[in-house]
């Protein structure tokens, strides 16, 4: 096949970002329960962001991976593939997933953060040329974000997240880390995703439609209390509560 540039289509290798479930019980009924109980009553709580299985604390079999799988789709996430062992693979191909092995998970994206912009009614990313750029805190693994985000954007970092502009109703910023808002924070925020259950979310104007620590969530239909409310606040995780203070900057 000749060398020159092809005109319809490109192929290259790359990173996809994605949620990880980290799987760590074989019994499916536990697990099932687990899942429902913390995400069933929020079906909006993911929006179709796409999830890989990793099966690798498993020894080579687990639970039921096509019911899995279709849990997943229920709670609105894209499952796209399984990380896997090689002892796992047989098992793991069972689900109709592609299976990522160990030498594979190993191509990651740099540490850092990216930001994905989605036009509303949209449920996906748009790719990431036309994301709004997100520029690194110099010697730490921070991201900063210094531009509004609007109502369908969404701002992740792999670390901590510092955001020091508008976070509109219907925008979702969600870090692995901490979150710093220097601004009024109007949509959602998810700190600590990956597990993380000391990571801590902090504001200027605490004003949430949903806040969330190491998946322990509360939406806010009603006003916080008084003292929060639109004033500076944190946000931290006592055991499996949510414990919303005061902040004194003064």
């Amino acid at each position: 096949m000749s060398s020159r540039e092809l005109s319809t289509f490109e192929l290259k290798s790359g990173a996809v970002d994605a949620l990880h479930l980290i799987v760590k019980t074989a019994d499916f009924g536990a697990l099932s329960e687990e899942l429902a109980a913390r995400y069933a009553s929020m079906p909006d709580f993911f929006s179709g962001d796409a999830v890989a299985i990793d099966l690798r604390r498993l020894d080579a079999a687990g639970p039921p991976l096509q019911d899995l799988v279709a849990q997943l789709v229920a709670l609105r996430l894209s499952p796209i593939a399984v990380i896997a062992s090689d002892a796992q693979a047989a098992w793991a191909a069972d689900c109709g997933l592609a299976r990522v092995a160990d030498h594979e998970r190993e191509r990651r994206a740099p540490a850092g953060a990216r930001t994905e912009a989605v036009e509303p009614p949209a449920e996906a990313a748009v790719p990431a040329e036309t994301a709004t750029p997100a520029t690194s805190v110099a010697g730490s693994a921070a991201t900063l974000i210094d531009k509004p985000l609007r109502s369908g954007q969404r701002a992740y970092a792999e670390g901590d997240l510092i955001v020091t502009a508008l976070v509109s109703h219907g925008a979702e910023i969600i870090a692995g880390g901490n979150i710093h808002v220097y601004a009024p924070l109007r949509g959602r925020a998810l700190a600590g995703i990956a597990g993380n259950p000391g990571a801590r979310i902090f504001c200027t104007c605490m004003e949430p439609e949903l806040i969330s620590i190491a998946g322990i969530y509360r939406t806010v239909e009603t006003a916080l209390p008084a003292d929060v409310q639109g004033k500076p606040a944190q946000v931290r995780l006592d055991g499996e509560k949510l414990i919303i203070e005061a902040l004194q900057l003064r």
